[in-house]
């Protein structure tokens, strides 16, 4: 938002943000990173899912885990007594460690050679594609990125899917999709209110419906 010579019409609060961790619970961490843009102060965040252990509910039944809270301890990598005395153990219901999802969203940049690092590997980026090549010095002059950028990036940091947005008006999204995608296939365009699944290892779904929250624990 910008104002100027403007009063909000409501209180605004500042928060300075630093680069790091902004964020930690039990299942995910955010972190922010410098994004180079015109004036200091910009960043990009990592939204980074914590590695877990899969809950096997089907051996969970077998050795007779009722549902509850006896689930959740094992799932916390507590033991559990039964009631029949017997002693069960985590990794009895316990699957092999599975990594987290990883998502980069990145705003407006002028550069993205300073981000190969941060964003490798990540299983969807979302970065701005303001301008297309045929306008690069126009995007540089600016600083912006052409969707030939963003995908040269997600090329060489070995991204899962490329999510470009902050389109200009001049171009179609065909036009921007096939720049992109002729360096890097695994593009889209988002749009106004779409939402997308990012998971581990798979491509991003999009939805037209908000995405409801899910448990891997039986409670």
């Amino acid at each position: 938002m910008v104002l100027r010579d403007v009063h909000a019409p409501a209180q605004i609060n500042y928060n300075e943000i630093p680069p790091g961790k902004l964020f930690e619970d039990n299942s995910f961490e955010l972190l922010a990173f410098p994004v180079t843009h015109r004036g200091p102060g910009n960043f990009g965040y990592l939204f980074r899912e914590k590695s877990h252990r899969p809950f096997l509910a089907d051996r969970a039944e077998t050795l007779g885990v009722p549902f509850g809270p006896e689930r959740k301890h094992l799932v916390m990598g507590q033991a559990i007594t039964l009631a029949d005395g017997r002693v069960i153990e985590p990794d009895e219901v316990l699957g092999p460690i599975v990594p987290g999802a990883v998502l980069a969203v990145v705003g407006d940049a002028g550069r993205t050679d300073d981000l190969l690092d941060t964003v490798r590997d990540v299983d969807a980026l979302v970065i701005e594609s303001t301008y297309l090549e045929v306008e690069a010095d126009l995007a540089k002059a600016y600083g912006h990125l052409t969707a030939a950028q963003g995908a040269r990036l997600a090329r060489e940091a070995n991204v899962r899917q490329l999510i470009l947005t902050h389109i200009s008006r001049r171009y179609s999204e065909k036009e921007v999709l096939a720049e992109a995608r002729s360096i890097f296939p695994e593009t889209v365009v988002a749009r106004d209110f779409d939402h997308f699944r990012i998971q581990k290892d798979k491509s991003a779904l999009v939805s037209d419906v908000p995405l409801q929250e899910e448990t891997d624990v039986p409670a």
